[in-house]
């Protein structure tokens, strides 16, 4: 009489990770094709990714961009990715005698994939869809895989479960390749170059001969090296012809204008210098260019600013929010815009196309909306945007900086150098720069002012003994403000300080 075949009821770890993880790979998947179809953003691993990021406290946050700084999002990612595969392989290690713990665990996975699409501003109802094809699939995978993993015949067994894993890999990547082209089916940069030429009714007046020095950046920068610091995990993608933007709340009448509209107004183009509140003393985040757009004055005045209203609360498509002082936005000497191009081109999509906001003299958290549809006159006390509950301050002004381009911190020098660099205090301007040797202070040689908008280029020749030197460096603005020495982290408001660079004369 033939022995009878004894089932094992114990999966090896190996093989029970491999079942969690492959249903894990095929969950994903199934929920990114059926993003392609209902909104990119419902993609459940971005939507996680999304949904930890605006959960994140305000210490970790902060700590993620000092420690990677524009980095921060890939982290993110991976950070998310790795509790996402352990999870996954968590599932399989519980299911190695039967199913229903790993399934649970899939289960909580699908939940929260719920969580992070409902929360998404930028989807409507059927957005669930995508996590819940993530989680039917999750499931019957891991179901049919635990099954297939429990071999009567263990030889057989292992042959088709690998061929049973195998073709599910390949599926998953078959269906996750075509989620990602209909996804990308949106041509942005198609529409972006249907746009064309900008036909300006008001250019800027060309950048004098002298408005930057050798050794100084140079006084317009390049879109491609303008700096990017946004919230979005991946660069929205919205086309001219289907983009509006809603003008609305403490308004006489409310607008909706398209982008025709826009582009058929008289255009203007302003010089405008940018930085960015998480910019550290002698940082990089700070840029400048030409901006082409219509006065965001005229657009609120359209409207019909309401009294009280004292903050314009812009939306992003992606559902970010900033919160800019009326004040501000209404000053006819900053010159805020509702930008279209930028450098004599329309705006880059990283950059914001088809619009984005523009006001000189405040931080771009709470100022430079990207991808922005939607404008509502407000106030503080009534609404946030997104950065004030995580810590920062409301109102944003930039305050007055200067930076040292040359000599680096740590070079070596001859005895006669040349220290020159950048100093900026947008709609109010510099006045004056001076350098610190040693603790002796020298006037530096300023840049022909462009406009007040905008950076100033300094310089200034030293005689240095042989030996090492600190070099200091402070910039006064027009009314009068001198930078403090006092240093200060960026939150809540800005840092503080006079950039310092050592350097050794021979």
């Amino acid at each position: 009489m033939a022995a009878a075949t004894v089932t094992p009821t114990r999966l090896g770890r190996r093989r029970a990770v491999a079942v969690g993880l492959v249903s894990l790979l095929a969950a994903l998947a199934a929920g990114h094709l059926v993003a392609g179809f209902v909104g990119p953003a419902a993609s459940p691993f971005l939507a996680v990714g999304n949904w930890v990021r605006d959960l994140s406290p305000h210490p970790v946050t902060e700590w993620a961009k000092e420690t990677f700084g524009t980095a921060d999002k890939l982290v993110l990612f991976a950070g998310v990715a790795l509790v996402v595969l352990a999870c996954a392989a968590g599932a399989g290690v519980l299911a190695r005698t039967r199913p229903a713990p790993g399934l649970l665990v899939v289960a909580a996975l699908g939940v929260v994939g719920f969580v992070a699409v409902l929360g998404r501003p930028d989807l409507g109802q059927l957005g669930i869809a995508a996590p819940a094809a993530s989680l039917l699939t999750g499931a019957t995978v891991f179901s049919l895989l635990h099954r297939r993993a429990v071999p009567l015949a263990a030889d057989r067994g292992r042959r088709d479960f690998l061929r049973l894993s195998a073709g599910v890999v390949a599926g998953a990547g078959a269906l996750g390749g075509l989620g990602q082209v209909l996804a990308s089916r949106v041509d942005v940069e198609g529409s972006r170059r249907a746009v064309g030429r900008l036909r300006v009714a008001e250019p800027a007046p060309p950048v004098p001969p002298g408005a930057d020095f050798p050794g100084t950046a140079s006084f317009i920068t390049a879109n491609r090296d303008f700096y990017r610091i946004d919230t979005a995990l991946t660069v929205p993608r919205v086309t001219a012809e289907e983009w509006r933007l809603r003008v609305h709340g403490l308004v006489d009448r409310e607008l909706e204008l398209d982008y025709a509209q826009v582009r058929a107004r008289d255009l203007v183009e302003r010089p405008i210098t940018m930085a960015c509140v998480s910019n550290e003393v002698g940082g990089s985040l700070v840029s400048t260019a030409t901006f082409i757009g219509i006065p965001l004055r005229d657009v609120l005045t359209e409207a019909g600013v309401r009294p009280g209203a004292d903050q314009l609360l812009s939306t992003s498509v992606d559902g970010f929010t900033a919160g800019s002082p009326v004040d501000a936005v209404l000053d006819p000497e900053r010159g805020a815009l509702l930008a279209i191009g930028m450098n004599g081109e329309p705006l880059p999509v990283e950059h914001g196309f088809p619009a984005r906001l523009v006001v000189p003299g405040l931080y771009g958290y709470v100022s430079a909306t990207k991808w922005v549809t939607d404008l509502e006159l407000t106030t503080f006390a009534a609404k946030q945007g997104y950065w004030m509950p995580r810590g920062w301050s409301a109102r944003g002004p930039v305050k007055t900086q200067s930076r040292i381009d040359t000599p680096r911190d740590g070079a070596t020098t001859g005895t006669r150098v040349t220290v020159a660099g950048v100093a900026w205090a947008p709609a109010i301007g510099i006045r004056r720069v001076e350098v610190g040797v040693d603790g002796v202070w020298h006037e530096a040689e300023l840049a022909v002012e462009v406009d007040r908008n905008t950076w100033r280029m300094w310089r200034v020749a030293l005689d240095l003994s042989a030996g090492e030197h600190r070099i200091a460096v402070r910039a006064t603005d027009r009314s009068g403000v001198t930078q403090t020495d006092r240093l200060a982290a960026p939150a809540p408001d800005g840092a503080t300080g006079w950039h310092t660079v050592t350097v050794t004369a021979r």
